[in-house]
């Protein structure tokens, strides 16, 4: 897959005119003093371990890409009911545009149920005036799987536009996965896109010609797949597994 520039969003960095507090989250998160991130390729993935504040970055750049940091698009209704008033990290944050997005989806994992039954609600109400199934499959997503479901409202997003994701390893199978890199490739290719996805899923990571940003110092840096403690657990337990379970029961009888 040929190697592109980011469409949309090419850089996040921390207001200058803006003051940390260093004792209060997530201001406190260690890489926001020198955040200075630079976004290259239409794919990047944000890699780390929990609590590193992926997912936090990754709301403050929803409501710089003017997108519902409760997950959504512009025009979903359920956005009303999110969670922008505890995005706070948002007003610290500067983004750099090479041009706007028209369009854009905010991925959350705890959005799909709720955005489920906001279709169940439309197909009651009479007076809307189309089918809220037609998008997806003809059919109530509360009667797919949670990874179905994601997969469902996935293909049927935008034309284009920006995508953020945090974790759909969550709702997704390793055989599953493997078919939303299917349709990550295939967007990429139709379409002007750009994807900023957090993930613990070395299978997600493979993706071509994509940045992998590492949160585990205290500044966010690239970082290669094979060089990912994703890659190299995932590996090593598969491929001894009785050597991990040594390992980690020994460290419980310390």
């Amino acid at each position: 897959m040929r190697k592109r520039a980011a469409p949309f969003l090419t850089n996040v960095a921390v207001r200058p005119d803006v003051e940390l507090d260093r004792e209060r989250f997530p201001t406190s998160l260690p890489f926001l003093p020198t955040l200075d991130l630079a976004l290259s390729t239409p794919v990047t993935f944000f890699v780390g371990e929990n609590g590193t504040g992926k997912s936090t970055l990754l709301e403050g750049i929803a409501g710089l890409c003017g997108l519902p940091v409760s997950g959504g698009g512009r025009n979903d209704l359920i956005a009303a009911a999110g969670r922008e008033s505890d995005c706070h990290l948002l007003p610290h944050l500067l983004g750099s545009f090479r041009r706007k997005p028209r369009d854009g989806y905010f991925f959350r994992a705890e959005l799909l149920a709720q955005f489920a039954s906001l279709l169940e609600q439309r197909q009651a109400d009479p007076d809307f005036p189309r089918d809220p199934f037609a998008r997806y499959g003809g059919r109530s997503l509360h009667t797919r799987s949670h990874g179905e479901a994601f997969l469902r409202v996935f293909a049927s997003w935008m034309g284009e536009g920006i995508l953020l994701i945090d974790e759909p390893e969550a709702a997704l199978s390793p055989q599953r996965q493997l078919a939303l890199l299917v349709q990550m490739a295939e967007l990429c290719r139709e379409k002007t896109v750009q994807l900023i996805i957090a993930t613990h899923s070395p299978i997600l990571l493979t993706f071509p010609g994509a940045t992998l940003l590492s949160f585990d110092a205290d500044a966010i840096a690239p970082i290669e797949l094979r060089d990912t403690s994703h890659y190299a657990i995932t590996r090593g337990i598969l491929e001894d597994p009785e050597r991990y379970w040594r390992h980690l029961l020994a460290e419980e009888e310390e």
